[in-house]
């Protein structure tokens, strides 16, 4: 059993940045990425990284604005969010998978990851 625990979401101006953190329990050799849901909307890919850490994906909405990366010695996934604005608005989500590459979270993660954190808000505000 894997727990992910998202941090760092807050309120933000737009054009500034904040940096996300989900620390996760046990050994995490998984697949793993960020995910966001906005008010009233569906829950959207975000960023995956591959369980080396070498290779990351990203959704062309946040793509130069967004990185993504993983520190497997402290079980730990970051993404840092650059020139933020107020549509990135929204509950951010760590997750993981074994199940399917991290190249194919975009097309196909919501439903194929296995563990979910509980989110983390982050605010623009314009």
């Amino acid at each position: 059993q894997v727990q992910l625990v998202e941090s760092g979401g807050g309120l933000v101006q737009a054009g500034g940045s904040l940096r996300l953190s989900c620390a996760a329990s046990g050994r995490t050799l998984y697949a793993m990425g960020w995910f966001r849901q906005a008010p009233g909307k569906e829950r959207e890919f975000v960023a995956a990284v591959s369980w080396s850490g070498s290779s990351t994906y990203y959704a062309d909405s946040v793509k130069g604005r967004f990185t993504i990366s993983r520190d497997n010695a402290k079980n730990t996934v970051y993404m840092q969010m650059n020139s933020l604005k107020p549509e990135d608005t929204a509950v951010y989500y760590c997750a993981a998978t074994r199940r399917i590459p991290a190249q194919d979270l975009g097309a196909h993660g919501d439903g194929s990851m296995d563990y979910w954190g509980k989110g983390t808000l982050v605010t623009v505000s314009s």
